[in-house]
């Protein structure tokens, strides 16, 4: 017997090669005359935004906010809320960083509550100003989600999750994400796929059947292109599947939400600044060995998808080494030293692990970063 669910997602979603360059039209009449563009540097220093600024420019005045880092800070989150006052519009156009940025700033803008009161689930109040996000790596679907993480007190990330934030329109352009690479394309293809399997297993009280349905077809499009992706940077095809792909499990997790493995990649890329997709993939196998007690009969369900063979978390251990990702949490600088912290601050992620197919003690958390270590 199916129970009962609630399925929420971005209204109008926007996916074609180009899109970018009429950003400006499609925009109007949601932003009004004064846009806060929320970007990072980089995207700015390779001419990627000038399109879509190109585009806004035509019908508002635009801020552009470039200085959104990895793993952005509460001092960031502010200094874009400052210089978006008197906005009536906001576009975050980058990868899952800038658009988390974009979704605050314009709640915090929108509303002009306290931060503090909005942490965690369903405590946002809004209003928000309207909002645009435009992806620039196949990875978070953040576009198509409610949450938006940030990392405060130097090195703990705190979300907050509400339908407030998912945006009026999500515009997706894979020829934004030709450039992206190798490495890039690798790490945020499998946080995609992390999404797709923990949204599948997910015990939320809101895990339901719409979620894994896309669950599915978002694993099957991201096994199927991210070899190809990384290896054929230029492939317009492979790139549009894994855009895609990623959208789909965005929308899966946003409603059937993560698990262990992203409670457990939070405090590495917190505590020593590694990326997130790749925080994720190094504690991925690690977490369905552990999980697979508790959910063997889904695993089994879903390595064929992956394209991972017999075993799920062999089959993404081994496409990770063919990726050329780091394979072990000493290689991106984390000592055995830290594991009993990076334990300590994972238990921290409890909206996370109530999730997990199986419970997770803080002894098993030291456990698995000492099996991926």
């Amino acid at each position: 017997m199916i129970g009962a669910f609630a399925f929420e997602t971005t209204p109008a979603i926007r996916f074609a090669a180009g899109a970018a360059a009429g950003l400006g039209p499609l925009a109007a009449k949601r932003l009004g005359p004064r846009v806060l563009f929320v970007t990072d540097a980089g995207l700015t220093g390779l001419g990627l935004t000038a399109p879509a600024l190109a585009g806004l420019a035509q019908g508002a005045a635009v801020t552009v906010f470039d200085a959104v880092e990895a793993d952005p800070s509460r001092a960031t989150l502010m200094a874009a809320v400052a210089a978006g006052q008197g906005a009536t519009g906001v576009v975050g156009f980058g990868g899952g960083s800038s658009l988390d940025v974009a979704k605050l700033a314009a709640l915090l803008l929108g509303s002009g509550e306290d931060l503090d009161a909005a942490w965690g689930v369903g405590l946002a109040r809004g209003p928000r100003l309207p909002l645009v996000l435009v992806p620039t790596t196949a990875g978070t679907g953040s576009e198509v989600t409610p949450v938006a993480i940030i990392t405060v007190e130097g090195s703990e990330k705190r979300g907050v999750s509400s339908p407030l934030l998912l945006p009026d329109l999500a515009l997706l352009d894979p020829d934004l994400t030709l450039g992206l690479p190798a490495a890039t394309t690798a790490a945020t293809g499998l946080d995609a796929m992390v999404h797709a399997i923990e949204a599948y297993t997910s015990r939320s009280p809101n895990a339901n059947p719409v979620s894994r349905v896309l669950a599915c077809e978002a694993l099957r499009l991201l096994g199927a292109n991210i070899e190809r992706a990384v290896a054929e940077g230029g492939d317009r095809a492979a790139r549009g599947a894994m855009l895609l792909g990623a959208m789909l499990a965005g929308q899966a997790f946003a409603n059937a939400p993560v698990a262990a493995v992203h409670a457990l990649a939070y405090p590495i890329g917190g505590l020593f600044h590694v990326p997130h997709g790749l925080s994720n993939a190094l504690v991925l196998p690690h977490v369905l060995r552990f999980n697979a007690p508790a959910a063997a009969g889904e695993y089994a369900a879903l390595a064929p998808l992956a394209g991972a063979g017999a075993d799920l978390a062999d089959g993404l251990a081994a496409l990770s080494s063919r990726l050329g990702l780091p394979q072990r949490l000493r290689d991106v600088g984390v000592a055995a030293a830290d594991l009993p912290r990076c334990a300590e601050e994972a238990m921290k992620q409890t909206r996370l692990l109530v999730n997990n197919p199986r419970p997770v003690t803080e002894a098993d958390a030291r456990a698995i970063y000492e099996a991926a270590w």
